[in-house]
């Protein structure tokens, strides 16, 4: 069935047709489920990881395979725990100010790309400066993250891997540079614990490249949903005008509707239940998402639903998004900026979509400010 989706059709009628035939169905040891409470308790069961029970790794060809994303504990554990102070409540409330003068610099224009000109270069500033990236590396570090999203559907192509190549051949660069010169970022911090024995070159260049992947791929698609879904329903652009406080809701109402990732994946380390030791359930999140037995009326927008329990855009369990704080206070910071600058922002062509059935979102988006 999901096969046959591409980047611009609404996956919401296949999924929902998933839906009918229960909350777990399946057959050869592959399933799927767009229940929430299913989706939820099985992203938080440890019987579940991302790897066989062996800990071999399934053959997915993405680009993120050396990272913490693609282990299991006790691996993912001591990884993540290395990565977590760089993304603090405390650590990212001190970008808020610096996201608020990138997004009002970025929004003096009238006609411009939606992706191109404001929700890409607005995350790719903020991960570029927690990681010490230079400015003048940015936008080829913004063009490999793009790449490396795309790898998770299609596999690693040529170009990819050349651009794999670049981009650890900037990051070996770096780190050469802050083992000179240390500085308060997220890759010297990395190098101190590589010298403590805590981690391996290898694994601080992977999780460098997730990091940057997830600092900024899901941030860039949050922000161009949600503003196309503000656009598409003018009495809640017209809400969230009047009532600017409202930013926060319509990140989280943006996520639960429009979540940047579709789906994910966890293997059975043990039988549970129907589930066959080392058979794959696709969690379909943005099915999860819109389940009508947890969200009243799911399949609308409302920047004013309670979100009780949490949409699962950022997953649940152990693999929790490390940057959620991150993105969320981007995607605040957006909305708002658009709502006060931008406040007849209207949509002058037509809309290019990713060609991806797992990140959602688009490619461009051209808008004027009236």
């Amino acid at each position: 069935m999901l096969e046959r989706l591409t980047g611009h059709e609404d996956p919401h009628p296949i999924y929902e047709r998933i839906r009918a035939l229960g909350p777990l169905t399946g057959e050869g040891g592959l399933w799927f489920t767009t229940s929430h409470p299913v989706a939820s308790t099985i992203l938080r069961d440890r019987r579940f990881g991302v790897r066989f029970a062996d800990g071999s790794s399934p053959a997915n060809g993405g680009l993120l395979a050396e990272s913490f994303l693609e282990l299991d504990p006790p691996d993912h554990t001591r990884l993540r725990r290395i990565a977590t102070p760089a993304f603090s409540p405390k650590r990212i409330a001190e970008y808020r100010a610096r996201v608020e003068k990138v997004a009002d610099a970025l929004l003096d224009r009238d006609e411009f790309d939606l992706i191109g000109d404001f929700a890409a270069p607005l995350p790719i500033s903020v991960i570029s400066d927690l990681l010490g990236i230079p400015d003048a590396d940015t936008a080829e570090f913004a063009d490999y993250g793009a790449l490396v999203a795309a790898s998770i559907d299609t596999g690693v192509t040529a170009e990819m891997t050349d651009a794999n190549d670049k981009v650890l051949e900037l990051f070996d660069r770096l780190i050469a540079q802050r083992r000179r010169t240390p500085g308060d970022d997220v890759i010297s911090s990395l190098i101190a614990a590589e010298a403590e024995q805590r981690l391996t070159a290898q694994e601080m260049l992977g999780t460098l490249v997730l990091l940057l992947v997830a600092g900024f791929e899901t941030t860039v698609n949050l922000i161009g949903n949600g503003t196309r879904a503000l656009l598409d329903h003018p009495s809640q652009w017209k809400l969230f005008k009047a009532n600017p406080e409202l930013a926060s809701a319509v990140v989280e109402e943006t996520l639960r509707w429009a979540p940047p990732v579709h789906m994910t994946s966890r293997i059975a380390h043990e039988r549970v239940h129907r589930i066959g030791k080392d058979e794959v359930v696709t969690l379909l999140i943005a099915a999860a998402n819109r389940d009508p037995e947890v969200y009243p009326e799911p399949h609308k927008f409302d920047v004013m639903r309670v979100h009780k329990p949490e949409h699962l855009a950022f997953s649940s369990g152990i693999h929790y998004c490390l940057g959620a704080t991150l993105a969320r206070m981007e995607g605040e910071v957006a909305f708002r900026a658009l709502a006060r600058r931008m406040p007849d922002l209207r949509q002058t062509g037509p809309v290019v979509f990713r060609d991806s059935v797992v990140i959602r979102g688009m490619k461009s988006m051209p808008v004027s400010r009236s």
